[in-house]
């Protein structure tokens, strides 16, 4: 670093700023964005002459963009623009190292999963590759910044040159209205690849969103108990569970061993509302797809009398308003079990917790994190690797097809167990009538079309991501399930309210799988 500080003396004594942020903002395109024109020419005709004035007019129109807005904080203070820079190189390695490595886009929607991802799961994706993006693209680059001495610029100039370079780029816009209608269809994904306004301006937007939906649950009219049968659901959200690598669902390796051998066992096809979790959550919760915040299904049941118990391994859900809300800390204070770091500890002490309620109406909400990437082998206990070799490394690209594929099955294999052992503790449970429901938040991604994982704008996702599994356990033979080709998340609503008798003016028959 020193020998780096020396050269920068030497060579450069002072440099005007203008050529500062130029060069900043040259880097930037360079460094940050073979991403963002590898989609450009993938959708243009680069060989046409329109597609050329797109490359060029967004190339031209982002170096000006950026060293308009680099050039006016740096004027306005040298110490910020340099700050800024440096925060922005940091910030861009690491988020061109996750576009390279999972294929992701930063939309509003992957910034939400971002900002809602835990410690733990952080983590989760530390490599070595990782750092030497942050060492290479965002420290060098840093050390250059801070080491730089830039002259102080003259108001005059100044002025004149944020106005040229502003009346320049409203040029550039008008010169290029030819591929607006382009931009605009591409919009989503050109956003999300464009360092570093992507995450700087969609994370704003994400809080400004959130607030808004989230400033007060909007409530649903009361409901009614209609029966004092007493009756049981438990609900289990998976996460990341793709429907196609289910066995019941016609897989050809044998991923349900138990379930498959379950009687009363229905399986039906299903669609999340999103791929990725805070959406799909929601959308499991409430009783329709809305941008809205209606009191969610644990909240109205339990205000309605019912006793409702939340249990977690996982995060991202709506806000739950009960008296049992059992997160991860509190399941892992009270592990009774000795089942450690897997989400059998969600079943620890289950039948107990049934036989200690005095309701007759019980809901239980089981949220896991089994199938949630990139470590799927750490997601099983060592007993479970069905299938192998697997896949060990969170730069999910490096592994094999078959390494991926065996890692993330015997995550399905695990929550087939889980699943299974839900099912005969319910069994035990002669006195009431009970009924499990497994739904996914949404789909992953493990490796087709060079995807990894979730969180593609629904518009444009593979159905690996959203096609979904929806399967049903129910304890009395004479509960029937109606047929119904392909449902949606918010079915689960619905039923679980004609399941324990909640008379609803929100109900929807048509929205319902029991008979």
């Amino acid at each position: 670093m020193q020998l780096l500080k020396n050269i920068l003396e030497k060579v450069n004594k002072e440099i005007p700023l203008v050529l500062f942020v130029g060069v900043a903002s040259l880097l930037t395109i360079v460094l940050f964005h073979i991403p963002f024109f590898g989609f450009v020419s993938d959708h243009v005709d680069s060989q046409a002459k329109s597609g050329m004035e797109i490359i060029i007019g967004l190339s031209v129109t982002m170096l000006i963009a950026n060293a308009f807005v680099f050039y006016i904080i740096t004027f306005l203070s040298r110490i910020a623009g340099k700050v800024v820079l440096i925060i922005f190189f940091i910030l861009n390695s690491v988020a061109l190292y996750f576009v390279n490595k999972y294929n992701i886009i930063l939309d509003e929607s992957m910034i939400g999963n971002v900002l809602n991802t835990n410690f733990k799961e952080a983590t989760s994706f530390l490599s070595p590759t990782l750092f030497v993006y942050i060492l290479l693209l965002g420290i060098l680059p840093s050390v250059c910044v801070y080491f730089v001495k830039i002259k102080k610029e003259r108001l005059k100039v100044f002025v004149i040159n944020a106005v040229v370079a502003f009346v320049f780029i409203i040029i550039m816009i008008f010169t290029n209205s030819s591929s607006w209608l382009w931009i605009d269809k591409y919009s989503t994904q050109l956003g999300g690849l464009t360092m570093p306004w992507s995450y700087s301006v969609n994370i704003p937007i994400h809080y400004i969103h959130k607030y808004r939906n989230n400033r007060k649950e909007i409530p649903l009219p009361d409901a009614t108990i209609k029966d004092n049968e007493k009756a049981i659901v438990v609900l289990v959200i998976g996460e990341s569970a793709r429907r196609q690598n289910f066995s019941l669902y016609g897989y050809d390796k044998n991923t349900n061993p138990l379930l498959s051998k379950t009687e009363n066992i229905r399986a039906f096809k299903a669609n999340s509302c999103a791929t990725y979790t805070r959406a799909g959550i929601k959308c499991i919760l409430e009783h329709e797809n809305t941008d809205k915040l209606y009191e969610i299904l644990p909240n109205y049941l339990y205000r309605n009398g019912v006793d409702v118990v939340w249990r977690t391994t996982n995060w991202g859900e709506p806000p739950i308003h009960i008296e049992k809300y059992q997160n991860y800390d509190y399941l892992h204070q009270y592990d009774t079990c000795n089942i450690g770091d897997y989400d059998e500890i969600l079943t620890c002490g289950l039948k107990e917790t049934i036989r200690q309620s005095d309701n007759n109406k019980i809901l239980i909400i089981l949220h896991t994190s089994t199938s949630h990437g990139p470590s799927y082998s750490k997601k099983y206990p060592p007993q479970f690797e069905t299938f192998s070799p697997v896949c060990n490394s969170v730069e999910l690209g490096k592994c094999s097809a078959e390494e991926l594929m065996n890692a993330y099955d015997n995550t399905i294999v695990y929550t087939d167990y889980i699943l299974h052992k839900i099912i005969e503790d319910l069994k035990s449970l002669t006195d009431y009538k009970s009924t499990m429901i497994f739904v996914s938040d949404h789909g992953e991604s493990l490796g087709e079309k060079n995807l990894y994982m979730h969180g593609v704008p629904m518009k444009f996702a593979p159905k690996e991501q959203y096609e979904i599994p929806f399967i049903v356990w129910v304890s009395d033979s004479n509960t029937q399930v109606k047929n119904i080709d392909n449902l949606c998340q918010n079915y689960v609503f619905h039923s679980v309210l004609k399941f324990l008798s909640i008379q609803s003016p929100v109900y929807k028959e048509d929205m319902n799988i029991f008979e």
